[in-house]
């Protein structure tokens, strides 16, 4: 072996301190997703919790996952940020954001400030709860503060796991770095579909405008941003199929414990976990999104975006319509799909096979007329919303810190 064929050879094997480095670089990464996953079950397991039981205190098992994933990730980014300040390469350094004197990357930052806003609320919840008594609804004060730290820090996790993509160089790590970018999305996809939910999740709402207004505007955000700065073949589709596959678990692991009410007034009885509602069908558009942005690249994003939000609104009207009838019937009113489950607090009657906020005429009928305007206000929302995702996704495709 010649000197230069020796030199190549021992550059070519890992040296001890780089790969000390990049372990001590990677639990974070890890530990961040992981939690950011935590983080999403244990709101959808609090939300059930509340539909079943009633509200508890604080220290019930949900809450706790919620507020351990967040101490977990805070702390992971927390001492990230110490250690590239102070012990960190010239490199390292380099790959962050500097705050206050202190180094990170990017989406540690978000990850703490996220870690802050969700301890931040439990204080406020138990004092709303105290002033105002119980609530049944997701979208109030104290809860949509606490959204916000949740959707934080699971921003905070897709953005360290992207900058470490977009600097991967090596086919094997960047393809692990996509799923990771992959899963890490799905859960802050989900994130979002909970936030909404009452807007845009149960079959009722399938044929009210406001129902494709609120997925219109909340989705395409995501799925076309995530499909611009993902390195998958299908980045959307693969995302969309996260967040379908954590509601499927979580809605046929939590109708396997048995639970009762303990907070009155007790309206249904019910005997087990109240799952959520069946996940929306966003595989079919987000696969739409992939083969377009796909074959368009990157040109005329503004003809994209029209395009793109068109054929949103089209394909999720096509599934959910005629998916939200089935999930009406008799056939779906079973251990897959879950459907006909409600709160303990819910005065159930016939209204709960039926559509809600239908457009219909004086006669009763459905109202084409205002059917339309409404689905012509979503199609705007859509373009509106994947032109700012186009924008988000070019983005996101240079974050390297």
């Amino acid at each position: 072996m010649t000197t230069v064929e020796a030199v190549t050879a021992r550059s070519a094997v890992p040296q001890p301190a780089a790969v000390e480095t990049t372990a001590a670089l990677t639990w974070p990464l890890s530990a961040v997703v992981f939690s950011s996953a935590a983080i999403v079950v244990g709101l959808l397991w609090d939300i059930s919790w509340h539909s079943t039981i009633g509200r508890d205190s604080f220290w019930s098992a949900p809450h706790l996952l919620e507020q351990l994933g967040a101490i977990v990730a805070g702390t992971s980014c927390g001492w990230l940020v110490l250690r590239t300040t102070f012990a960190g390469t010239p490199d390292q350094r380099a790959e962050s954001v500097r705050f206050w004197g202190f180094r990170g990357p990017l989406g540690a930052w978000v990850t703490i400030w996220g870690t802050f806003v969700m301890i931040t609320s439990a204080p406020f919840d138990n004092w709303w709860h105290n002033a105002y008594g119980l609530d049944v609804k997701i979208v109030s004060p104290p809860h949509m503060v606490l959204a916000l730290g949740m959707i934080s820090v699971e921003l905070g996790a897709m953005l360290m796991v992207l900058a470490a993509q977009n600097r991967a160089t090596d086919p094997a790590r960047i393809r692990k770095l996509g799923w990771a970018y992959a899963v890490a999305s799905g859960m802050l996809v989900t994130m979002v579909a909970t936030v909404i939910s009452e807007y845009a999740s149960r079959p009722n709402h399938m044929h009210s405008p406001r129902f494709y207004q609120a997925a219109a505007g909340a989705f395409p955000i995501f799925l076309v941003a995530f499909a611009r700065a993902g390195r998958l073949r299908l980045p959307a589709t693969t995302t969309a199929a996260v967040y379908t596959a954590v509601m499927l678990a979580m809605i046929w692991i939590l109708q396997l414990f048995p639970a009762q009410p303990r907070l009155a007034p007790i309206y249904i009885a019910v005997t087990h976990m109240v799952p959520p509602s069946f996940p929306l069908l966003l595989v079919v558009p987000a696969l739409a999104i992939d083969l377009l942005l796909g074959r368009a690249g990157r040109r005329r994003d503004w003809l994209m975006s029209i395009a793109l939000g068109i054929v949103f609104l089209a394909l999720l009207l096509v599934v959910q319509w005629f998916f939200g009838q089935f999930l009406l019937s008799p056939a779906a009113r079973n251990y897959f799909f879950a459907a006909d489950q409600w709160a303990y607090l819910a005065q159930v009657g016939e209204w709960r096979y039926r559509f809600w906020r239908v457009p219909k005429d004086a006669l009763g009928n459905l109202d084409l007329l205002a059917l339309a305007r409404g689905l012509g206000i979503a199609a705007l929302i859509g373009m509106a919303s994947t032109r700012i995702g186009l924008w988000w996704g070019n983005g996101m495709a240079r974050v390297r810190r």
